[in-house]
């Protein structure tokens, strides 16, 4: 059983949503990082942090229900909206907001959007 510490994350300059606080779990360990350049400052900071396992969402996959949070870097309507559609905590590094087929889904509960490792505290 590992010892997982929580961090707030709030949204950044022109963003939306949030502030989430995102804890992992045995249950729920991974930072997945779905941003296409490898591992993302800001899933870096939030695994670094709560001692969470961070994973590259592009090379290896997850089940929904395994991800404590995903990180994204979405400025239109597919990731932005599938994790919050799944009840994955989600936050993007890219300033938007609700939008598109799924954006019934992104909640202020689910989602954080312009996102900097700034933005990214401990609890």
């Amino acid at each position: 059983m590992s010892e997982y510490k929580s961090v707030v994350v709030s949204k950044g300059r022109g963003g939306w949503g949030g502030p989430l606080t995102i804890t992992p779990t045995d249950d729920r360990p991974l930072v997945a990082s779905i941003t296409g350049g490898g591992i993302h400052p800001v899933a870096q900071r939030i695994a670094d942090l709560t001692g969470g396992e961070v994973i590259d969402g592009f090379k290896s996959s997850a089940p929904f229900d395994k991800i404590a949070v995903a990180v994204i870097d979405c400025g239109g309507t597919a990731r932005v909206g599938v994790y919050p559609m799944k009840k994955v905590l989600t936050v993007d590094v890219h300033a938007t907001s609700p939008a598109g087929p799924l954006a019934q889904f992104i909640t202020e509960q689910l989602f954080v959007s312009g996102v900097k490792p700034e933005d990214v505290t401990e609890t």
